[in-house]
């Protein structure tokens, strides 16, 4: 029987679902959940299996960051087509760090006991792996030079709102069937998160063209009995992030430019992948260039009080547009940890330091062992410190490397988070501190800018 799987003997093409996901189970040991919970969304499984069978020519799929696991299936979707359609099969990433993260999910897939590694020409989890077909998959970066060159059978996208639109569009002109005799497919995958981003230009398309577009968000990979999401993930997750982030990005509402405390664009344009790209995970000390004897520096830092996180930045800014040198975040921690990250940094840089000393100058005080001013983030003068950050941003006169929570933290920043009842982003609470340090400094008048002690951190 054509799609019968036994003990890793199968048939192909498979004819039906049921052959597809006994495969993918059998394979890789993978259930894609199958359940779905919102009125409006479909499941994750429903994606991928019209994807693998070419229902449409085109499908968009949005679903939650994270939670939605969408490169995840992206990459247990390309493997299976390579080895059960013997398709060739592009992945094309919105940056390197997606093109990274799809192969990595790739290598894992094939890490499985049951993976079919017979059928393999080549090591797994590279940049193209060879099948015995003759067929290949390949993840490509997001450049107009490789995505010009190749004609496979299937182009599967990932994030493309990171993606340039003008990259995403010479890509839709890769897939063809040749003499192959496998119909074209294309998958355009993302979290929804720019307003006036690719995402959503390829959403009023999607709208115009007639292209599907499959919503499902964590409720659907949470679900039981497939689900593959945890409750205690989801908290734990909701608990890191600020509301209007969760809303957007896990709860797939639309975003609006209108509530932005910040312009998107402004905020895209400060992040230069260039140099470098990071999670801004918790404990990941983020140090991009060391501090140099002929550097001005300036560091701020907001404390975790009951839920939000202790996070430090340095900003270089003798250089045109000043430069973030340096990022770490990390939980609550006892005061003596927290304070110790402060004067590590200060002491590293010789820095200007400005910290959040709203109700806490005595605890901060009693255990800092370098020069950092307390600031009252309270009143006119909180509104007027942070209001002169944003609009130092949106004069682009800062540039940061790629720091993804960093990224986020600005980009879904609500007025109301920043000057309402809302709750302030500790990164932007950090970049205003640091920000502040930029004014009426006499740079004659700071300590040891001589020259600079280089030593290692106990803590990196």
């Amino acid at each position: 029987m054509a799609g019968q799987v036994k003990d890793w003997q199968f048939e192909i093409p498979f004819l039906t679902e049921d052959e597809l996901r006994l495969f993918v189970l059998k394979a890789f040991g993978v259930i894609i959940p199958d359940v779905q919970v919102c009125e409006e969304h479909t499941t994750p499984w429903r994606a991928f299996a019209d994807a693998y069978f070419g229902k449409y020519p085109v499908t968009v799929w949005k679903a939650s960051r994270g939670f939605g696991g969408k490169s995840f299936l992206l990459a247990l979707l390309a493997l299976t087509e390579a080895l059960t359609l013997k398709a060739d099969v592009n992945i094309l990433g919105g940056s390197g760090k997606q093109s990274e993260n799809v192969l990595e999910h790739m290598g894992n897939l094939w890490g499985y006991d049951n993976a079919p590694k017979q059928l393999l020409r080549s090591e797994p989890g590279k940049q193209e792996t060879k099948l015995t077909w003759g067929n290949s998959v390949k993840a490509l970066m997001a450049s107009q030079t490789s995505v010009r060159g190749p004609h496979p059978q299937r182009l599967r996208l990932d994030e493309i709102d990171e993606m340039d639109i003008k990259i995403l569009e010479a890509a839709q002109g890769q897939p063809m069937t040749g003499a192959t005799g496998i119909a074209t497919q294309t998958v355009m995958s993302s979290t929804h998160q720019n307003a006036n981003g690719t995402m959503t230009e390829i959403l009023k398309r999607a709208k115009d063209k007639g292209w599907p577009v499959y919503h499902w968000c964590f409720r659907e990979t949470s679900a039981e009995p497939t689900g593959w999401l945890s409750t205690d993930e989801i908290e734990r997750k909701r608990s890191e992030i600020t509301d209007s982030m969760w809303r957007v990005e896990y709860d797939l509402q639309e975003p609006s430019p209108d509530s932005r405390a910040i312009m998107p664009d402004k905020v895209e344009a400060m992040f230069k992948r260039s140099l470098g790209e990071y999670e801004g995970s918790i404990r990941e000390y983020i140090e991009i260039e060391p501090p140099i004897n002929s550097g001005k520096y300036v560091t701020g830092a907001d404390w975790a009080r009951k839920k939000d996180w202790t996070i430090t930045g340095t900003l270089r800014i003798e250089t045109d547009p000043m430069r973030l040198v340096t990022f770490e975040r990390r939980g609550r921690e006892p005061w003596p940890q927290m304070v110790a990250r402060l004067d590590y940094i200060n002491e590293r840089y010789k820095a200007r330091s400005h910290n959040d000393g709203t109700g806490l100058g005595d605890v901060v005080n009693g255990y800092l062992e370098t020069e950092s001013e307390g600031i009252m983030m309270v009143g006119r003068s909180r509104h007027d410190m942070i209001s002169n950050c944003i609009s130092a941003i949106e004069r682009e006169e800062i540039e940061a490397p790629y720091i993804r929570f960093l990224r986020d933290e600005l980009a879904f920043a609500s007025v109301d988070d920043v000057y309402g009842s809302g709750h302030l982003p500790d990164s932007l609470a950090m970049l205003s501190l640091a920000y502040m340090g930029t004014g009426g400094v006499s740079w004659d008048d700071v300590a040891g800018l001589g020259k600079v002690e280089n030593y290692e951190s106990p803590w990196r």
